[in-house]
């Protein structure tokens, strides 16, 4: 399956990838602001950078001159980058009202995206508001004076429900409640929370339990919590006790079941749900060769997918000493 990008996404992205003069992939050295936002361990992640040109006496009134970004992702992660850079150049915004961009902002400057993808869009508001704080920080603005909340105390305060992508009870809560998540696969969608292990789902002060807080109120949440716990989705398998490099060595028939049920349970459901697949061409001692097909085999990201999905997945669930070869 091909995701269906606009005109203007599609070239947005091969401007950027082939370096064409007034994009933005890259990055600004000695920035003004600086932040991050994402996981390249488990998906999408992007670094913002902006440069200012001071104001002499009000540090408010900077005006960003040079936006740039470097990010780890597909077509529409890199599109929804340059469209973000663009807005706040072609706006001759200050940081602070450049935090007016909403991610609803950027994927209409795209003419629209697969709804997939918007997590895409929001990661790039994440990442701006973090390098607002930065610049903030450094300029000496106190932003709480000025009613400005970008809720820097987010993933240090509270609990993190998402361990794949670091994401917080109170940070989830909150895009629950602004983008109008209803459900789990919303969550997913607008931020990629519970889209690696999915073991956060349903688990007792989860994905689930969020949602009813938020749309139901406590007590309904807790009331499910004791009386119907529900078992996490598609749970990593566990690491068998004797792999190809333990004590007592695999057949290699078993050590093939265990390659193919870690790709049916874990690895196959995970890149199914951005339109992508593997397939296991053949395996070969502790050698497993795959093919990358549907959306997956045009990704600029392919590589890392099988490296940092497939072969580190079947290495803590298989075996240490597997290595993935694409064919």
């Amino acid at each position: 399956m091909a995701w269906q990008y606009s005109e203007k996404t599609k070239q947005l992205f091969m401007d950027a990838v082939h370096g064409k003069p007034g994009t933005h992939l890259g990055e600004i050295e000695d920035p003004d602001g600086v932040g991050e936002h994402g996981s390249i361990a488990c998906g999408d992640a992007m670094r913002f950078t902006f440069r200012v040109k001071r104001h002499e006496t009000d540090p408010t009134q900077d005006v960003i001159t040079d936006a740039r970004y470097l990010t780890f992702g597909c077509t529409s992660a890199i599109a929804a980058s340059e469209a973000l850079c663009m807005l706040i150049e072609q706006g001759n915004y200050t940081p602070i009202h450049a935090l007016s961009i909403t991610n609803e902002d950027i994927v209409k400057f795209l003419d629209g995206l697969p709804e997939q993808k918007v997590h895409c869009s929001v990661m790039g508001a994440e990442a701006l508001e973090a390098a607002v704080f930065n610049w903030a920080q450094r300029r000496g603005v106190d932003l709480a004076r000025l009613g400005v909340d970008i809720h820097a105390d987010e993933q240090e305060e509270g609990r993190i429900v998402c361990k794949c992508f670091s994401l917080s009870e109170p940070y989830i809560k909150r895009k629950i409640k602004e983008l109008n998540l209803r459900t789990i696969p919303d969550i997913t969608g607008a931020i990629k929370a519970g889209g690696a292990c999915m073991s956060c789902h349903h688990t007792p002060g989860g994905l689930q339990d969020l949602l009813d807080e938020v749309w139901s109120g406590r007590e309904g949440r807790e009331l499910r919590v004791l009386t119907n716990p529900i078992p996490p989705v598609a749970p990593m398998p566990e690491k068998p006790a004797a792999a190809i490099g333990g004590g007592t060595r695999l057949s290699p028939y078993q050590f093939a079941k265990q390659v193919e049920n870690a790709f049916e349970k874990y690895i196959l459901p995970m890149v199914q749900r951005d339109g992508g697949h593997i397939e296991i061409i053949d395996i070969k001692d502790n050698l497993v060769y795959c093919r990358l097909a549907g959306a997956c085999a045009g990704c600029a990201g392919a590589s890392k997918t099988l490296k940092l999905l497939v072969e580190r997945h079947l290495k803590e669930t298989v075996d240490e000493n597997i290595r993935v070869i694409q064919v």
